[in-house]
């Protein structure tokens, strides 16, 4: 277990308290797919009773970020290569309807408000800050969603967005050349900008097939390690 930051919000229940931190640091990647929670070890890191870290545990188990193991007990779930797929073939066909939309609703303040967003996250990628880069892209990509006009598709992306978190951090953290990201915003921008909906919407869909084919590869080679090292 790494160490994670415990966010306090006085405002909040402390079971929901628990709860939000723990999961921000399995969608982080402070704990590691199949790293064991250990209900005393967090109740001391996080200043707290076993109660509020049990029905943590619980409803992270509900959102299948937690597997209980028997004999074992809780477990960080494993991601699988057909989880990536599921999850980013979605994102990928969602997106691709979202940036068309976008293209023929986006007026000149849309654009300007796009282009400063993505001024941030190029600031982001060359101060070689991952936290930073991963919050200016989540950014970037909502300018887009609500340029879309369509609520019922906003809604359903920001139904994806914790699963899809999960996998953007994986490839922002480990994987991602930061620049070739960067490339690949421009080209977003210039089809917007240039009102070419079918170029734009092929561009998103392939931005998010380059992140599913590098977590997928990423995937495996993690897993042929832990094999080899099992061995």
């Amino acid at each position: 277990m790494q160490d994670f930051q415990v966010g306090l919000d006085h405002y909040l229940p402390l079971r929901d308290i628990v709860f939000r931190n723990l999961r921000t640091a399995i969608l982080r990647g402070d704990f590691q797919p199949g790293e064991r929670l250990m209900e005393n070890q967090l109740a001391d890191k996080m200043g707290v009773s076993r109660t509020p870290i049990r029905e943590a545990i619980r409803k992270l188990e509900l959102e299948g970020l937690v597997v209980m193991v028997p004999r074992k007990g809780a477990e960080v779930a494993n991601i699988t290569e057909k989880d990536i797929r599921d999850v980013l073939e979605v994102r990928a066909t969602l997106e691709g309807l979202a940036i068309k939309l976008a293209c023929e609703n986006m007026q000149t303040d849309d654009i300007r408000h796009l282009i400063q967003v993505n001024d941030e996250f190029i600031k982001a990628v060359k101060a070689k800050k991952a936290d930073d880069v991963i919050e200016r892209d989540i950014a970037f990509h909502d300018v887009i969603f609500e340029a879309s006009g369509n609520e019922k598709l906003i809604q359903i992306l920001n139904n994806l967005r914790e699963q899809i978190y999960r996998y953007r951090t994986e490839y922002i953290y480990h994987i991602a050349d930061h620049n070739q990201l960067v490339k690949e915003h421009l080209q977003i921008v210039e089809a917007l900008k240039n009102k070419k909906p079918e170029l734009a919407t092929d561009l998103a869909i392939a931005h998010v097939q380059a992140q599913q084919k590098s977590v997928i590869e990423h995937t495996k080679k993690k897993t042929g390690c832990k094999k080899k090292s099992s061995e």
